[in-house]
Parts: structure tokens; sequence; C-alpha cells
């Protein structure tokens, strides 16, 4: 491995590093001190090993296999947040939530990324959102290194924005985004954060162990949040329509609360989580034709055969 001035740990668990708290180790650990820190790296390093950016692993099932590969994994200097006029500039660790409230402070709307689980490298390179509005909405441009190790600037244009999705290089690792938003009064702003995170507390199982949704809606689009908002096309209705709200495998569970958000009730396996996953894709194509797409991302290998 090349010298870096950050953390290289080897066959590093990534269990305590996801919401899920599933995993296997991977390979190696690779915390950047800065983005000259990652280039050198990312220059360095073999050309034929596998990188992995990762985030807080707010979206993600790490299998019990682990990764062959090194997880790149941005920390404190990669979390800054800074206003210069109606732009916010976020580092690729900064938490959604944090960048909304730091916005809604200077007057800036993206309160949208509120109730968002996770930072903003993931939330760009899935076009996070909830509400009716979208990453894509907001974004100006990103800061990126790529596999080779030079750093790239990102356009919409270059991510091709699509509903939970980007064309963005599954090794390519955004390292800062910009964002534009209208304005408005921070008390109004935080106002209606307030309200955001009273209705998800209302409609979703904040205090279990989750990964935010598991399936992308059928419809194409998230919540709206508006009173006309239609659920017929809607992954927790099919779900639900589909009997499998409180399903389980293993210590794995589809929430009573709400179907879409599969949970980790009981010490369960990421095997279980996504046996779990499959079986409720099953049933629901079973049940109405609708072939469910995971939102969350599994990655890495199943545990070895006891055989």
């Amino acid at each position: 491995m090349p010298e870096v001035r950050g953390r290289l740990t080897a066959s590093r668990s990534l269990e305590d590093l996801t919401w899920l708290r599933v995993g296997g180790p991977a390979d190696w650990l690779f915390q950047p001190a800065d983005v000259e820190d990652l280039m050198h790296f990312m220059r360095s390093l073999d050309g034929a090993t596998p990188v992995f950016p990762m985030g807080v692993g707010s979206n993600l099932i790490v299998r019990d296999g682990g990764l062959r590969a090194v997880v790149v994994r941005m920390g404190r200097g990669f979390n800054q947040i800074r206003i210069e006029g109606n732009r916010v500039i976020a580092g690729a660790a900064a938490l959604d939530a944090h960048v909304a409230k730091k916005a809604a402070d200077a007057g800036i709307d993206l309160t949208f990324l509120r109730t968002i689980p996770g930072s903003i490298g993931g939330a760009v390179r899935m076009n996070a959102g909830c509400y009716g509005s979208y990453v894509a909405d907001a974004f100006v441009d990103a800061r990126a290194i790529t596999r080779e190790g030079h750093e790239i600037r990102l356009t919409s244009e270059d991510l091709g924005f699509a509903y939970r999705q980007t064309d963005l290089a599954a090794d390519c690792i955004i390292v800062e985004a910009t964002f534009e938003g209208p304005s408005a009064e921070p008390e109004a702003l935080l106002e209606r954060m307030q309200d955001q995170l009273r209705r998800r507390d209302e409609s979703q199982p904040t205090k279990d162990r989750s990964a935010g949704s598991t399936f992308r809606n059928p419809a194409g689009f998230s919540s709206t949040g508006r009173t006309d908002d239609r659920h017929d096309l809607k992954a927790w209705k099919v779900i639900d329509e589909a009997g499998m709200r409180g399903a389980r495998v293993g210590g794995a569970q589809m929430s009573e609360k709400h179907p879409n958000f599969l949970i980790n009730a009981d010490n369960a396996t990421a095997a279980d989580l996504e046996e779990l996953g499959e079986l409720v894709r099953k049933k629901v194509f079973m049940n109405s034709g609708i072939e469910l797409q995971w939102e969350i991302m599994r990655v890495g290998e199943p545990a070895p055969s006891k055989d």
C-alpha cells in the first residue's frame, strides 16, 4: 500500500460503520487526511486494486464476507460547510442535515436535505431527495477524484441525474459539492424543517436500526409531502398489499410502522437482511406484477460456506 498521511487499516470490519450494523471486513480501509492525501493514494495504488467510496453507511448493506477492495471513507478533513452568497459549498463527509441547517441559518432553502440520512457525497451520487425535491434541483457542480488520482469538476450533465441514480463511475470519489437554493427567511426555513422532522418521526421507524427506504418507488419519484400525494405506486403501499408489513427472516424485519424500511431487529446478519429483501421483491411481484428495485446499495461477498 502507498504511504499516506491519513489512516490506512488492513482487514477492517465495516460492521460498525454502517447504520444496519452488519458486514464483514474490507481488505483495507483508507481515511485520507485531505484531498492531496487522497490524490496521492489513488495515483500510487495498483491499478488492479478495486476502490469503493463509502460515506456514513446510511444506505448500505455490506455482505458478511466483506469487501475485496480498498474502502475510502472521508472524515473530518472533508466535512466543512461554507456559504458564498446564495451558494452552499459542502465537503463530501458533511451530513445532509447539517448542510440543510447551515443553509437555513443563511437564508438559503435546502430544507429537503434535513431528513435525508447520510452525507453529501452519497446524496449527490444517489440524487437523494424527498418532498418532491432532489439534489439535482439545487446542484451546481462538484469536485471529485478519479481512480487515477486526478481532480475533476463535475456538472449536472456529467452526472446525468435520474431518480435515485447518477452516471458517476463507481470508483470516482466526490470530495466537495456546491448547491444553490432560493432565498427565504431563516425562521420560516427552520420551522419547515421542524415540521418535516415531526412528520418523519410520525411515519418512519426512526428509533430502529435501518438504512432508510429499502426500495425505490415504482412510480419513479419520491413522496411530495403534499396532501394530494398518491400512494398507489409507492413501495410501502405495494409491500403492504403483498402482506409483507412486519415480515421477518432471522433477525431482519420489514418495519411494522413503515413497510419499506428494512430493520435489524435482532442481531441480523447481512444475509438475513438481503434474503428478506429478496423475499419482499418476490411477494410483491407475485401479488402485483411490480418488480421492486433496491434503493439500498448491497456490496461485497457472502460469508464463506461452513461446509
